[in-house]
């Protein structure tokens, strides 16, 4: 049964689509594209009602009926339940996961996801103001995540869909206007992770 990864060329669509490699799950993508705004057609709006990419549709869902889920966050957890992979089952080693999965949806991709809107301004002065604030936030993040990275392979221990939501924003780094190597620990991992077959496959396949 193939999944329906309806994306766009994003570090949000680039989360799931290394997901589904990296658990080895079958896939279809239905590019969504968000520059002609096809995320608020009918149909992409009954999957995905906050007009936002990545969603899926699973049609062996839970008990075998067909289900869709948005939001990256919300995706991540689900393939990880449905596979057993990437989302250990004691609760104790869980509290990792969901605490740097968390702080992915609410730091490290609004914040550079606002460098990305500003750096993108013809003029100066509606730019400099933005890029100051939003620049000097990522790369406090960018700190946050090496201080965890200095005493651990990954961010929740073993290898989890913490890891992969993260790697959708750092893949951006270069839009970011950082030098991996001004963070060691995190250069290490981001290596790391893309040397990995299936990270690689999730990393090219077309969502455009």
């Amino acid at each position: 049964m193939t999944i329906e990864l309806h994306t766009w060329n994003t570090p949000n669509g680039r989360k799931i689509s290394v997901a589904l490699e990296e658990m080895g799950l079958p896939y279809k993508v239905f590019p969504v594209n968000i520059a002609k705004g096809e995320q608020m057609a009918p149909d992409f709006l009954a999957i995905s009602p906050n007009n936002k990419i990545p969603a899926i549709v699973d049609p062996d869902g839970p008990d075998g009926e067909r289900v869709s889920v948005f939001e990256s966050g919300a995706i991540l957890l689900y393939l990880g339940e449905k596979t057993g992979k990437f989302l250990p089952a004691p609760l104790i080693e869980r509290i990792p996961v969901y605490e740097w999965l968390m702080w992915q949806m609410g730091g490290f991709g609004p914040m550079p996801g606002q460098v990305h809107h500003f750096i993108a301004l013809e003029n100066e002065q509606d730019r400099a103001y933005g890029l100051k604030r939003f620049m000097a936030e990522t790369r406090r993040l960018y700190g946050v995540l090496d201080r965890r990275l200095a005493t651990r392979e990954f961010v929740a221990g073993a290898l989890s869909v913490a890891d992969f939501a993260i790697l959708g924003w750092a893949w951006r780094h270069p839009r970011h206007k950082v030098e991996l190597s001004d963070f060691p620990h995190v250069e290490r991992w981001y290596n790391a992770l893309m040397a990995r077959p299936a990270v690689k496959r999730g990393m090219e396949a077309k969502l455009d």
